[in-house]
Formats: structure tokens, C-alpha cells, sequence
């Protein structure tokens, strides 16, 4: 089944590329990169099969995550947003057929871009103090992330939403995000089996990945690792626009 998926070899060069990419962002380096993943991989495969191969990489991802940043994060932060991100799941579940997927990929990403430009126009932006925590906007922003990661692979910018004004150190930010995603994954596995996506070709290509997808995370943790807060921060930024901006377009392309 194996030498089925990647018959071509474009295909491999294009799942290898996507699997690096992904693995980068898992390891710390922003969420504009995962989400090309998909994308990359569906120039050769069909999209379905590729977001299928993808699915246990990720958690495979997380798990390296994990280690890579154990004992890194926010007990505040997590306690506020997983409840959250548990019941946006269970929406996305139960009103998957009511809502396109392009539809929400263009919310979040007009919220991700109205999210950047806000900081950006702001005169105080880089010197503004840290947010407090709230859990009330904790619970919205985690809920939408759960629901927007379920249908559209898109979680990244409402948890950024949050996240980001607190103004974590570098290592703690990308610590805590590690650990809700990787909850986050873990939860969509049931009804990700239920919709078939763990088949045995899929699961055959995913292992044949495997190396490259844990080598590229445990790259995009090593970098992390060694950036400044006044780096980190502005190029995360910059991630919230990309992702913003692919999204707009997937969405208006879905919708049209």
C-alpha cells in the first residue's frame, strides 16, 4: 500500500516537504507553517488521503513536543483554555454538516488578520504590558480554537488571540501551546477514526514519514529555544498574518 501512495514521486517529495514544514511549526516555530502542510501534500494526493496520512504525524508530533518542551508552561492558561477547547470539539462534531469548511476558514483568518493589524497599528504595541488572564476570554477564544481545529485545521489563531498578549517568555508560550494542542489532537481522535481517516495505506505512508516528521520538530524546538522575546514575538506575529491570509484565501476559493 506504501508503494501505492507514493507511486509518484512527486507525491513522496511533496509529503516530505509538507511533513518538514509541519514538524517545524510543531516544534515551535508558528502555525502559517503547519497549515500548508495539507495543501503541499494535496498537489499530489487527494486531499482526504493527505489530511489521513498527516493525522497520526501529528500526534506522533505531539508526542515529541512533549518531550521536547516537558516541564515548560502555563498551569494558568492551560486551566482556563482546555475546558474550552474540549466543548468547541464536541460543536464541531455534532454541526459539522451545517457549516462549510470554507466558510470557517474565512472567519478565522479575517480574525487573525483584524487580530495582527490591531497590534500593529497600535504606537505602544511592542512595550505594552502583559494582559491579565481572563477566563472568560479564555473560554471563548480556547472554544473557537476547539471548534475551528476540528473542522478546519485552523486552531492556531483564536488560541493566539489569547495567548499572545499575555506575553509569555518564549519558552513558556510555546510550552503551554505544545500541551493544549496536543490535548486538543488526542480528543479529535475519536471522531476522526469514526470518519475512517485511520486506514491501513494511510497509516503505511504516515510510518515510511515518521523520521523526517521527528527530526523537523525536534529542528523547530532547537530554535525556539534560542530566541529572544523581542524576536519571538514579532516574528509569531508575522505567522498570524500568513496564516490569516491563507485562510482568507481558502476560504473565499471554497466559497466562490
Amino acid at each position: 500500500m506504501q508503494d501505492f501512495v507514493f507511486s509518484d514521486p512527486w507525491a513522496l517529495l511533496a509529503a516530505c516537504v509538507a511533513v518538514v514544514l509541519v514538524g517545524l511549526s510543531k516544534g515551535g516555530l508558528g502555525g502559517a507553517l503547519a497549515l500548508l502542510g495539507v495543501p503541499i501534500m494535496a498537489l499530489a494526493i487527494p486531499p482526504v488521503q493527505a489530511a489521513g496520512i498527516l493525522l497520526p504525524i501529528l500526534l506522533m508530533m505531539d508526542a515529541i513536543s512533549l518531550w521536547a518542551w516537558r516541564g515548560t508552561y502555563h498551569a494558568g492558561t492551560l486551566k482556563r483554555m482546555l475546558p474550552g477547547a474540549a466543548i468547541g470539539i464536541g460543536i464541531g462534531w455534532l454541526t459539522a454538516a451545517l457549516v462549510s469548511d470554507g466558510a470557517v476558514r474565512l472567519i478565522v483568518g479575517v480574525v487573525a488578520l483584524a487580530f495582527s493589524a490591531r497590534w500593529l497599528l497600535s504606537g505602544n504595541a511592542r512595550r505594552a504590558a502583559p494582559r491579565v488572564q481572563s477566563t472568560a476570554r479564555a473560554s471563548v477564544w480556547s472554544t473557537l480554537a476547539g471548534y475551528t481545529s476540528f473542522v478546519a485545521h485552523a486552531g492556531g489563531p483564536p488560541f493566539q488571540v489569547y495567548t499572545m498578549p499575555l506575553r509569555l517568555e518564549p519558552r513558556v508560550y510555546t510550552g503551554t501551546s505544545v500541551i493544549f494542542f496536543a490535548v486538543v489532537n488526542v480528543i479529535k481522535v475519536i471522531p476522526y477514526a469514526l470518519l475512517g481517516q485511520f486506514d491501513a495505506a494511510n497509516l503505511t505512508a504516515a510510518a515510511a514519514l515518521l523520521p523526517l516528521a521527528i527530526a523537523a520538530t525536534l529542528s523547530g524546538a532547537f530554535v525556539v529555544r534560542r530566541m529572544r522575546a523581542e524576536i519571538f514575538y514579532p516574528v509569531m506575529y508575522a505567522m498570524v498574518v500568513l496564516v490569516g491570509l491563507k485562510l482568507c484565501w481558502d476560504g473565499v476559493a471554497a466559497l466562490i
